[in-house]
């Protein structure tokens, strides 16, 4: 309000929008014009434009209106514009898009903007782009190169439903397994630290490791098995021989690709064991359809703010008070199935 004089001109526009309401009640109660001017240090050009104002539309045309343009008004790139561009960012990487690189970054989209309509932004320009358009910066999934789309496809239109419904017709049970290896000088998690001093965890100079086999079920039961030795053919008949020894019904065992899986050995094993257990394997190259690899990441985890292993026996040892103290806790196993790309097996379970 340029026309406003002496303190009036510092006030915030709520105190402006009060002093116009008084000043027109004031007026309203008949009060002179240059009283109420003088009454509310502005000029009396000031409280005749109030007055009009009020004359003209009511309370409403005195109240305080945002300042400056209106979300959306006068943006350089049209809606339609930013629509491409927005869904050019979402379906396609830089380099599919003649760029360098397989993430966005502001600058990239700078590139992609300027290829596009000619028109050059700073990042800060394109970070408010981004933000209007609702997107944030995010660490990606990693997928395989080798992963056939097709593949997961049939998974999950035509394989898995067939083992669920296999499965519920002889009453039996469905696990998820896979191994997982942790080592000594595995440092993971985070900590709070000085900014710009990286915090130091000590820990042995002595390089061991350990194994683990593991399966789940959509109830919350895990069960485990904990060997220092490599994990082979052999290694895995003796964790399907612990397996079965836990049902009284077939269990359906869904695993990866790994070549012990898959070996003669195990396929032997099978065969004498056909009416306890049988093996379903998932797509190649598609860790993120099996909820046990969220058991791994979650020992992963869990180990750093537990263990303080000198030795190999001592880490076998942290590894299995893990799974212990996850088959106390189903609820945080069944939580795993409620992973993004997981979920598919909650969601048909529930058909």
């Amino acid at each position: 309000m340029s026309d406003l004089v002496g303190d009036a001109r510092t006030w915030s526009p709520d105190a402006q929008e009060a002093v116009r309401l008084l000043a027109v009640s004031a007026l309203v109660e008949g009060r002179d014009r240059a009283e109420v001017a003088a009454l509310f240090r502005v000029s009396v050009r000031v409280v005749d434009n109030w007055w009009s104002r009020w004359q003209a539309g009511g309370r409403d045309a005195l109240l305080s209106r945002p300042r400056g343009r209106r979300v959306g008004e006068h943006q350089v790139l049209s809606e339609t514009e930013q629509a491409a561009v927005r869904q050019a960012v979402l379906d396609h990487t830089p380099s599919g898009l003649g760029l360098s690189g397989q993430l966005w970054t502001r600058a990239l989209i700078g590139e992609l903007i300027f290829k596009l309509y000619r028109i050059r932004f700073t990042e800060p320009g394109v970070g408010k782009y981004l933000k209007r358009w609702g997107l944030t910066f995010q660490r990606p999934d990693k997928r395989a190169v080798e992963q056939d789309a097709e593949a997961v496809r049939v998974w999950h239109e035509e394989t898995w439903p067939a083992i669920r419904t296999r499965a519920k017709a002889e009453r039996g049970e469905v696990l998820f397994a896979d191994q997982v290896g942790v080592r000594s000088d595995q440092v993971t998690g985070r900590t709070w630290g000085e900014q710009g001093r990286t915090p130091v965890v000590r820990r042995t100079g002595n390089r061991f490791s350990v194994n683990a086999m593991s399966a789940i079920s959509t109830k919350g039961r895990i069960h485990f098995m904990v060997f220092t030795e490599t994990f082979d053919a052999k290694v895995m008949c003796r964790f399907l021989d612990r397996l079965v020894g836990h049902f009284d019904r077939k269990v359906h065992l869904i695993v990866d690709r790994h070549s012990a899986h898959r070996s003669k050995t195990v396929r032997t094993w099978l065969a004498d064991h056909q009416d306890q257990i049988e093996l379903h394997f998932l797509p190649s190259y598609s860790p993120e359809l099996n909820p046990d690899e969220l058991v791994n990441a979650d020992l992963k985890r869990s180990l750093p703010h537990t263990h303080r292993a000198r030795n190999q026996t001592e880490l076998a040892t942290e590894t299995r008070r893990f799974f212990h103290r996850r088959q106390r806790q189903p609820r945080i196993v069944r939580g795993h199935f409620g992973g993004t790309h997981v979920r598919y097996i909650l969601d048909e379970c529930t058909q």
